[in-house]
Formats: structure tokens, C-alpha cells, sequence
């Protein structure tokens, strides 16, 4: 390794290897986070879970409502969507700015790059652990509705409004979020290196990439379902906008994770659009953590 030059791909992935041999360290760090985020509170990470569980019985009773949806297949579908939404959304965002709140350490501490990546997608983790309870919870709740074979939008008698899409319900192809999860981790992993390099050289990205998540969580079928767009004559708005949310990445990172979750059609062009994404995304941060490792303590 003595002699190498700095942006050398054997330098970059040397830095990989050792962050995940210092697993404890990270590991330990990320837990931290948490604990020092609700010390002193009576009931601590709990938190988390409970204001998981608020969010999808308000959202989820109140849009059942206002988009006339039985609220036994709804509930399940808005609470696993903001699962994956909250684990996906605080790994952009906060991995904007992974190395720029690792300063300190960053400056004083000589250790692999990646172990900030590691700390703060690990502390996703552990925050999306928390939320599971909840889904096990409205599961319980709501297992008989979702079963059995049902349409998130049934067709209403005397109209020609299309019926929804016919899901088969819950099976053993619900094991298909574990790898699912996998994937979205990896994707989180890459997402946190590229743009923490990208926001510590031009600080004005986190703010950019804030407004624009705000834009995509209105954009992505979580609070409603794209059954919703069916129906829409060709070059009519209502098609135009339902086009427009299948090119929407996060469209297919939740479904991936969700369809499984709630006994919904698994659709194979999801997990190849991911994939993909995977495939790109691994090969832009190696490059950048290749070029630009070593610069990264001067950035900050």
C-alpha cells in the first residue's frame, strides 16, 4: 500500500475493507446516536415507535377516508410505505451530512472514510428496527383483511370507474422483503458515500436535496395508491402523471419492500429497475471514494 498514489483503486477499496473490519467501532457509534438522542427521556428509543405508530393511524385513517379505501388493506399499505420512506429519506438526507457532522473526528482521527457511512446508515437500521413493531402490530390488527385475494379500490356499482388491480394476499412471498431490505441498505450505503462527498465540497446540496425529497415524498404512491391514476385516456393529465410516477426511483424501492409486506402483485420490473439503480449508484461512489477520499478531510 506504501507508494501508492491517493486516488488508486486498491487505497479505495482498502478503506472499505477496513471499515468493516472495525464493525464495533461503527456499530457502536451508531447505537450511541440513538441513546444520546433520547437521554433522559422516560421511555427513550421507544419513541420512535410510538411516533411511527401516530403518524400511520392519522394519515392512514384519513386518507382511507377521503379516498373512499377500506381502511383493513389501507392502513397496512400507508404503514409499511412510511417505513421504507423514513429509512430511505434520512439516508439521503442525513447522508449529505455524514462527513461534514464527523468533523471533528474526520480532522484528528485517522480512520477509513467508510466507517462514517457505516455509522450513520447502521443508525437507519436501528431506527427502522424500532418501526417494524408497528407493522407487526396493524398485521395482527388487520390479517384477516389481507389474507385473503382484495382490491385496494373496488368498482363502484352503476359507474364505469375501473376497479383496482386484484392482489393475491399474504404468502410466504412475503419473505421477499428480507431481500428486499438487503438491497435498499446497499442502495443506502452508496446514496450516503456519494452524496456526503459531494455535499462536504459544495454546501449548498443538503438544502437541494431537502427541498427535493419533500417534492418526491408528494410524488410517491405512500399516502395514496397509483390504482388511483388508472383509467386515464392517452395524452390526458391523469395518464401523464401516472407515466411520471412509474420514472420515480423511490416508486420502485418501496415497492419492492412493501408489495411483499401487505400481500400485494410482486411485479419482477421493480427489482430489475432497482437493481440497476444498485449497479449504477455502487459504481459512481466507488469512483468518487477513489478521487476524492483524500480530500474529504480538507472539505470538511
Amino acid at each position: 500500500m506504501h507508494g501508492a498514489s491517493p486516488r488508486s483503486w486498491s487505497r479505495a477499496f482498502a478503506d472499505i475493507r477496513q471499515a468493516v473490519a472495525q464493525r464495533e467501532l461503527w456499530g457502536h457509534l451508531g447505537w450511541q446516536d440513538i441513546k444520546q438522542r433520547y437521554r433522559r427521556s422516560t421511555i427513550g428509543p421507544l419513541w420512535i415507535t410510538i411516533s411511527m405508530a401516530v403518524t400511520a393511524a392519522a394519515l392512514g385513517g384519513l386518507y382511507s377516508q377521503l379516498f373512499g379505501q377500506p381502511i383493513g388493506t389501507f392502513m397496512p399499505y400507508v404503514t409499511v410505505g412510511f417505513m421504507i420512506w423514513y429509512f430511505i429519506s434520512a439516508c439521503v438526507l442525513e447522508g449529505t451530512e455524514t462527513f461534514i457532522a464527523n468533523e471533528g473526528l474526520i480532522r484528528f482521527l485517522p480512520a477509513p472514510l467508510m466507517i462514517y457511512v457505516f455509522r450513520t446508515v447502521w443508525r437507519q437500521v436501528l431506527f427502522f428496527a424500532h418501526n417494524v413493531v408497528v407493522y407487526v402490530i396493524v398485521l395482527v390488527i388487520f390479517f384477516n383483511q389481507l389474507d385473503e385475494p382484495y382490491r385496494m379500490i373496488a368498482k363502484v356499482p352503476g359507474t364505469l370507474d375501473l376497479p383496482g388491480t386484484l392482489h393475491p394476499g399474504l404468502s410466504w412471498a412475503a419473505l421477499l422483503a428480507i431481500p428486499a431490505f438487503v438491497l435498499i441498505v446497499a442502495n443506502g450505503l452508496w446514496v450516503t458515500l456519494l452524496f456526503g462527498i459531494i455535499a462536504t465540497r459544495f454546501r449548498d446540496i443538503p438544502p437541494v436535496v431537502s427541498s427535493f425529497m419533500q417534492l418526491f415524498f408528494t410524488m410517491t404512491p405512500i399516502i395514496w395508491t397509483p390504482d388511483l391514476l388508472r383509467g386515464g385516456e392517452p395524452g390526458s393529465a391523469r395518464a401523464i402523471v401516472e407515466q411520471l410516477a412509474k420514472l420515480n426511483p423511490f416508486y420502485h424501492f418501496i415497492e419492492i419492500f412493501r408489495a411483499p409486506l401487505v400481500g400485494q402483485v410482486q411485479s419482477w420490473t421493480h427489482w430489475a429497475v432497482v437493481g440497476v439503480i444498485t449497479v449504477v449508484g455502487w459504481t459512481l461512489a466507488l469512483i468518487a471514494l477513489r478521487n476524492y477520499r483524500s480530500r474529504v478531510a480538507y472539505w470538511v
